[in-house]
């Protein structure tokens, strides 16, 4: 794919997504019960904004922002452990299906027994019927992140991303037949290269 020249260079961080809803103050409080943080608008612009957990990117929703039908928007949100997220939505009170991965012949009941990341899911929808599509995302695919901008969003994604750096550096010295000294400098490097999908280290 070709690209202007100058254009790649330049930032375009992905701010707002507007979703289609039929009722603003519905739509507020099924998603306050999500925990999204309500977010300060401009007094008078009847816009709604709310951001999810960790995310760098917010929702709006509220009178004559789209012309697309209520309930036609389909989205995706990353979760670290797709297991613990279900389960706190549920205990939350929303309706959300079972746990399922990709099989080669479709979805399957369940989370991916290997935890293959991209792999595992789960959906949920708001009153009006907006799909939201957990994805459970441990290990980045090659390219999908600059490694020198890897960042972690919460005190939740970097503890998540730690323990799972803790299980590979115990198989680590494992197979170097003892304890490393650098342990540090293994933990970053490990993490850095899930979340930015480079090879990762041994």
């Amino acid at each position: 794919m070709g690209t202007t020249p100058g254009v790649a260079d330049i930032d375009m961080k992905l701010e707002v997504v507007v979703i289609p809803v039929s009722d603003v103050a519905r739509a507020e409080e099924f998603y306050g019960r999500l925990g999204w943080r309500s977010d300060q608008t401009p007094p008078g612009s009847g816009v709604v904004q709310l951001t999810p957990h960790g995310s760098a990117c917010s929702v709006h929703f509220g009178t004559n922002l789209t012309t697309a039908a209520p309930g036609s928007a389909r989205s995706f949100l990353i979760v670290p452990d797709i297991e613990q997220v279900h389960d706190a939505l549920v205990a939350a009170g929303v309706q959300v299906s079972d746990v399922f991965h990709l099989g080669p012949d479709g979805p399957v009941k369940g989370p991916d027994p290997d935890r293959g990341t991209y792999r595992s899911r789960a959906e949920f929808a708001d009153p009006d019927g907006n799909t939201w599509v957990l994805q459970e995302i441990t290990n980045r695919l090659p390219g999908r992140v600059d490694p020198g901008a890897t960042a972690f969003n919460s005190a939740t994604d970097l503890a998540t991303a730690m323990r799972r750096a803790s299980q590979a550096h115990g198989e680590h010295e494992k197979r170097i037949g003892g304890a490393d000294p650098d342990w540090p400098d293994w933990y970053a490097a490990y993490m850095v290269a899930e979340a930015s999908g480079a090879p990762l280290p041994q």
